[in-house]
């Protein structure tokens, strides 16, 4: 049986890695600051150490007899005082490491679509340093970049209830995002393969306007959308660098800057979006 550590678990991605590895017959360790998190998301492993990423005295050996390492872990929004240089970057140099000293045989990381020319923005610039050091780490390896989570559409069905959807430019953009359940299947899968980049999208591609309408109809609403010339979304995002610190304008500048371009990858998966914000109805998002 191939033991694999998993770091990341607790985040959205992270509970359908673990899920689909002990499916398929993998030894799970997992990796997590607060193990009882775990257990209130009913996310199993076969072994859990509580430790810090950031910390590296507190992952010593987390790689011993280890076969394959998987990593989602990142930041959206920078909170505890921690950077997305501490956590994209440092914290998953510090798991490499690890995964170096204890003869992991392949390093699976998950970072974004298009990061490599996303590099001006923060969150981008650090998963991007990690990615060229895994590059040259000698290990086998795997990026996998997903361009978004059904879980970023969230914004959209909140918008909607709230009688009105905001997009940038005229709604034309398009964008495959993708459920955590099939994106996971394809970390999964990238244990076997030997694909060392992997760009990945779910099943439909829609344009920005046919995700706002999907999620007014969902509501039984007739669509309210107001479309924002791009010039205001560049001065904003001016204003925003200029008089927030980056624990605020760092998660705005990646969602203005990806809402200006298309985000389009290869198409993969069953979950439609449509069925992901129609479960939003139940959760009383």
């Amino acid at each position: 049986m191939k033991k694999v550590l998993l770091a990341g678990i607790s985040g959205y991605l992270g509970g359908y890695i673990a899920k689909e590895l002990r499916e398929r017959g993998y030894f799970v360790r997992a990796i997590a600051r607060n193990p009882e998190k775990l257990k209130q998301k009913s996310i199993v492993a076969n072994e859990t150490i509580k430790a810090e990423l950031t910390r590296p005295d507190s992952i010593k050996d987390c790689c011993r007899n280890v076969d394959e390492v998987i990593s989602s872990v990142g930041i959206t929004r920078q909170k505890d005082g921690l950077t997305y240089m501490d956590v994209d970057y440092q914290a998953n140099m510090n798991l490499l490491h690890e995964a170096k000293s204890n003869g992991v045989k392949k390093f699976i990381y998950v970072s974004v679509l298009n990061g490599e020319n996303l590099r001006h923005l923060k969150i981008c610039s650090a998963k991007e340093m990690f990615v060229e050091e895994l590059k040259k780490s000698g290990l086998g390896y795997c990026i996998i970049r997903p361009n978004g989570f059904f879980s970023d559409m969230t914004e959209f069905y909140a918008m909607a209830k709230k009688g009105r959807i905001y997009l940038f430019g005229d709604g034309e953009l398009k964008a495959n995002p993708i459920h955590g359940e099939d994106l996971a299947t394809v970390c999964v899968d990238a244990i076997e393969n030997t694909d060392i980049e992997i760009d990945v999208g779910g099943p439909e591609t829609l344009t920005q306007k046919e995700i706002a309408t999907t999620a007014f109809e969902i509501l039984g609403t007739p669509p309210k959308i107001t479309y924002i010339p791009d010039w205001i979304r560049v001065s904003l995002l001016k204003l925003v660098r200029i008089f927030t610190g980056s624990k605020v304008y760092g998660p705005i500048e990646f969602f203005m800057t990806v809402m200006s371009i298309d985000m389009v990858a290869p198409e993969y998966g069953k979950h439609t979006l449509k069925e992901y914000l129609a479960s939003l109805s139940s959760i009383n998002v």
